[in-house]
């Protein structure tokens, strides 16, 4: 199935998703609900402002995807929930993360352990990890691991459920200079900054050919 879904579609999925978790004694959502929940400041990442008009848009095209749909359950009010467990065989801590990523964008898996524990218990940091690396290999893939950040040593995870994120260009090599003498003082340091810097090179290389790889999936 592919996914390509909008912003929009992936805002209202991951709010269904959340209050499933947190609020369960008001889920399925009426669509006031879903607009404060999709409009709240907090937990999200952007920010966003959706009229009825807009979430009435995003709740046909996620029912004509299987995603979403309405139900009477609950009174005469139109409620609506989503069918991610049903139509990806997605459990409730692979819900959570994915519904954390949906919501506040690209995290590590320490802060989606964090973050995540007010929908679902997911466990130690290698249980998020191993959720992580199954919502990699699902078919077609739902997450995918980003290349880490200059200065940060955890890399982070993103859903693709609008496809795959911008990856940063490898960094170009630098003009070759002088060579520092070995005699001269802070010789050792560079070179293991030298070292380490190669390491990264090889990493992103590494992390572009897994992301070529989950591209075909898509086609």
């Amino acid at each position: 199935m592919r996914m390509n879904l909008t912003e929009l579609e992936i805002r209202i999925l991951g709010c269904l998703m959340e209050k499933e978790l947190t609020t369960p004694e008001y889920y399925p959502l009426t669509l006031n609900a879903l607009a404060a929940a999709c409009n709240q400041k907090s937990n999200r990442d952007p920010v966003m402002s959706l009229a009825e008009a807009d979430l009435q848009r995003g709740l046909e095209a996620l029912g004509a995807r299987g995603l979403a749909r309405l139900t009477t359950t609950g009174g005469r009010v139109d409620k609506y929930v989503h069918s991610m467990g049903d139509k990806l065989g997605l459990a409730v801590p692979a819900r959570a993360v994915l519904a954390e990523l949906m919501l506040r964008g690209p995290q590590t898996a320490a802060e989606l352990r964090s973050r995540g524990e007010r929908m679902a218990e997911a466990g130690d940091l290698a249980a998020v990890e191993d959720i992580l690396l199954a919502l990699q290999q699902h078919g077609p893939p739902l997450v995918v691991r980003l290349p880490r950040q200059p200065g940060r040593k955890e890399a982070r995870y993103a859903q693709v459920f609008a496809g795959m994120p911008e990856l940063p260009e490898e960094e170009p090599e630098q003009p070759t200079t002088t060579p520092v003498p070995r005699t001269r003082p802070g010789n050792e340091r560079l070179e293991q900054l030298e070292q380490e810097v190669g390491g990264l090179r090889q990493e992103i290389g590494e992390l572009r050919r897994e992301v070529e790889e989950l591209l075909a999936a898509f086609s």
